[in-house]
């Protein structure tokens, strides 16, 4: 691991004006993964656009972490069946390539 790849949680906290509490509350729901740098609390860069969709979702609709679990856990089930259905039209159209 590159600590170069890590954002530490101040200054998300700072750019996105949100209580450390909120982060570690996202991380004891199972939302993130808190790194420890250096002594220095990080998040993986990979993670920052979810955690942007997690503090809009939170600050404009005021949902609380529980529901923010709940809203992520419905778009990947929404993903996987958008990926699986993408999947089986790719088949069809083997077999019936007018139908789309």
């Amino acid at each position: 691991m590159e600590g170069q790849d890590f954002i530490s949680i101040v200054q998300l906290c700072n750019h996105y004006k949100v209580e450390v509490s909120f982060f570690q509350q996202l991380e004891e729901e199972g939302l993130v993964e808190i790194t420890t740098i250096e002594q220095t609390k990080c998040l993986h860069q990979n993670l920052i656009n979810d955690v942007e969709k997690m503090i809009r979702i939170h600050q404009e609709l005021n949902i609380n972490i529980e529901g923010i679990d709940v809203v992520f856990n419905l778009l990947k089930k929404m993903n996987a069946l958008q990926s699986k259905m993408n999947s089986l039209q790719n088949r069809l159209s083997l077999y019936e390539p007018n139908s789309y």
